[in-house]
């Protein structure tokens, strides 16, 4: 664990550091881990699960996701209705930074095949997937005010993963939007465009 020093003080954690600077502090609350799982759903009130306006920021992270299939997408959808249906209207931006291992091709550019307008469809998270024993996506997903029956629901995500096999290559791409909705969202799902998650491990944190 990094150990940084604030007025000399030593500190450890994000827990710590946040009471003492006043910034807030990082809460667990849940973590579930992929075992060639079709989907990773995170429920308020379910296993544990806080997802309501205990906190006014959720962030998901994510740990070594590996897919199953080789060229697939790792997506994410958000329920209004305690994880019945994972069909919440979105409208939403996604642009992508490249490189192969080859040194070829290096990109940065808007993905208009990874937006969606007024859709309720699962928002890419990533571009095509590497299936290699070796090949990962690990990043994070920030969703503001979940609870919210006034607002829309932001979110914000990126992450580093590595691209299909046939073209090898670090992606960081990044993705936001909102949520277009003022029902409260109480649960999000995760999963891959094709194929199970084969492994890997998503984390729930809120922020105090």
């Amino acid at each position: 664990m990094a150990i940084v020093k604030l007025n000399n003080k030593a500190v450890s954690n994000a827990t710590a550091f946040g009471s003492i600077t006043g910034l807030g502090s990082m809460v667990f609350i849940k973590k579930l881990t992929a075992s060639s799982s079709a989907t990773l759903s995170f429920v308020d009130g379910t296993d544990g699960v806080v997802l309501d306006d205990t906190y006014k920021e959720y962030v998901f992270t994510f740990n070594n996701m590996h897919p199953a299939t080789d060229g697939a997408k790792f997506t994410f959808n958000v329920s209004s209705d305690g994880g019945s249906n994972y069909n919440v209207t979105k409208t939403t931006t996604y642009f992508t930074t490249y490189h192969q291992e080859d040194d070829g091709s290096p990109l940065i550019q808007y993905e208009a095949g990874f937006d969606l307008a007024q859709s309720t469809a699962f928002q890419n998270l990533s571009a095509n997937m590497g299936n290699n024993n070796d090949d990962n996506l690990c990043g994070e997903l920030k969703i503001f005010n979940p609870s919210s029956t006034t607002f829309v629901k932001h979110f914000i995500a990126n992450n580093n993963h590595v691209h299909q096999t046939s073209a090898p290559a670090s992606v960081e791409p990044f993705a936001a939007g909102y949520c277009n909705t003022t029902s409260a969202v109480d649960a999000v799902r995760f999963q891959m465009s094709s194929g199970n998650i084969d492994a890997g491990d998503i984390c729930l944190y809120g922020i105090a």
